[in-house]
């Protein structure tokens, strides 16, 4: 996995979405778009 720095591009990438359809991050193409990641939110803790 390749570590990003503040101010690097997003690498291509391809999630679900709540309704189980493909969202690829070129989908949005031109467009502002706020990635945010919570990763404490799948964890026990």
């Amino acid at each position: 996995m390749q570590e990003l720095k503040i101010g690097d591009p997003a690498p291509p990438f391809t999630l679900l979405d709540q309704e189980g359809q493909e969202v690829r991050l070129a989908d949005f193409d031109g467009r502002k778009l706020l990635l945010y990641f919570y990763p404490a939110a799948d964890t026990p803790g």
